[in-house]
């Protein structure tokens, strides 16, 4: 069978009930013979959905390759810790090496002082790298709430899109701050922030005596996949002396290409970024980067110099034992699966895998428009989201401003992808946002 006319999900997705009776979750007192577990594993793979699939479009993820799954392989079997380099040696290394790359693409190459080329490390994904942003923008600005905490004179806020991504209100929560005292700023119609808003919000929060210590923008939305104009922006930010992060844990990787790069242009000027590799480099869950423009950051905020385990005198030198500026202390090696792709395929591979990938979205835009009145576009793609409504004949003699209109078309797309679930063709994402009836996202 070809791949293409197989399920995404076999015998499609069943209900919590009927996967309650295939498997018996419990466990017992007695163990399970070697022949009962590979059945359970074998039913495990048909009920799975299959991410790799080429119609699974439903997250924002780029298939399967074949190296990652090597090196993620590899990774289990040795079943190390990141923490220290006598543990973890090579994997320490390559992560160094590859975070360095990764900042060079940032503009962060600092050769005048190597000892001052920023900072980095692979997290579970983006929304702990956004974390680490927030708590690395926090003690930068105000190092003593870590032994001290927040005074209750000090009033903290932060600064994002409407349509950031969720994680960065989460970690005001996580962290004291308060989600109440994230202040979010209205894009435009094509889901870009602007800096003269951004500086609005800034100037309202001075005026209610909050004092903002971090902005947030994000290099490629998750739904629209837009991207702020971080160079306008960058500016306000070092007016005010606010520490700039930008989430591209989705369009973080157009820096890879020559084509997009510019659709990060500033970047530079930031202070902090997330970029996912796990998303569109195609390399195995989960693998994250939190980069920093700053030496030393995450180490001031986060270390606590455990003596069994970073010992000041050992006989190598203990910079690269990362774990003590890290939210973990155990950490998976997320590095060899990611090193070995990046080998593979070389800066070109990937400048060229970005290309394509902008293209299939190009093609795929141009046969939506060709399709009305069956298919409406949401907007001209500013990335590779294609956003669109299924109209079906029933609707397309409503008039498209009318109330009833919007109700209707709101409940076409769950409806369809109720039965993409149920049958196990298809799985394709769908979202309100802001006054739009829900449309669906093809990634």
């Amino acid at each position: 069978m070809n791949e293409h006319d197989s399920p995404v999900i076999k015998n499609g997705l069943r209900t919590p009930d009927e996967y309650r009776k295939m498997f018996t979750f419990e466990v017992a007192d007695e163990g399970m013979n070697l022949y009962d577990i590979l059945a359970n594993c074998e039913r495990i793979l048909e009920t799975t959905v299959r991410s790799g699939h080429p119609r699974f479009i439903n997250q924002l993820t780029q298939g399967v390759d074949m190296i990652s799954f090597v090196g993620e392989i590899i990774t289990s079997s040795i079943n190390a810790n990141m923490f220290t380099y006598e543990v973890a040696p090579v994997f320490n290394l390559m992560e160094e090496s590859i975070l360095a790359h990764m900042r060079e693409y940032c503009g962060w190459s600092n050769t005048k002082s190597p000892l001052n080329n920023g900072d980095g490390v692979l997290a579970p994904g983006g929304a702990v790298s956004n974390l680490y942003a927030v708590l690395a923008a926090r003690h930068y600005a105000y190092p003593n709430i870590k032994k001290s905490g927040i005074r209750e004179d000090l009033r903290l806020a932060m600064i994002i899109s409407k349509h950031c991504h969720y994680s960065l209100k989460r970690a005001a929560g996580l962290l004291g701050i308060g989600t109440d005292y994230v202040y979010e700023v209205d894009p435009d119609e094509s889901g870009r922030t602007s800096a003269e808003k951004v500086e609005e919000k800034i100037l309202y929060c001075q005026q209610l005596d909050y004092s903002v210590f971090f902005v947030g923008v994000t290099a490629g939305t998750t739904v629209l996949g837009a991207f702020d104009p971080i160079e306008e922006i960058a500016v306000v930010c070092q007016k005010y002396k606010i520490w700039l992060h930008v989430d591209g844990a989705w369009g973080g990787s157009a820096l890879l290409s020559p084509k997009t790069k510019h659709l990060l242009q500033g970047i530079d000027k930031a202070d902090s970024f997330t970029w996912n590799p796990h998303k569109l480099m195609a390399v195995h869950l989960q693998c994250s980067a939190i980069l920093l423009k700053h030496s030393n950051v995450l180490m001031r905020a986060n270390q606590m110099l455990a003596p069994y385990l970073f010992q000041p005198d050992k006989h190598y030198g203990t910079s690269l034992d990362t774990g003590d500026k890290t939210i973990q202390c155990g950490r998976h090696i997320d590095i060899l699966k990611l090193w070995l792709v990046w080998k593979a395929r070389g800066n070109q591979g990937y400048a060229e895998h970005i290309d394509n990938l902008l293209e299939n979205a190009h093609f795929f835009y141009e046969t939506i428009c060709k399709r009305q009145p069956y298919f409406q576009t949401v907007m001209k793609p500013p990335f590779i989201n294609v956003c669109f409504w299924y109209v079906p004949p029933s609707l397309q003699n409503i008039d498209p401003t009318t109330i009833e209109y919007k109700e209707r078309l709101d409940k076409i797309a769950p409806r369809i992808k109720e039965r993409m679930m149920t049958n196990g063709t298809m799985m394709v994402g769908y979202q309100r946002l802001d006054d739009y009836p829900n449309f669906f996202r093809a990634i």
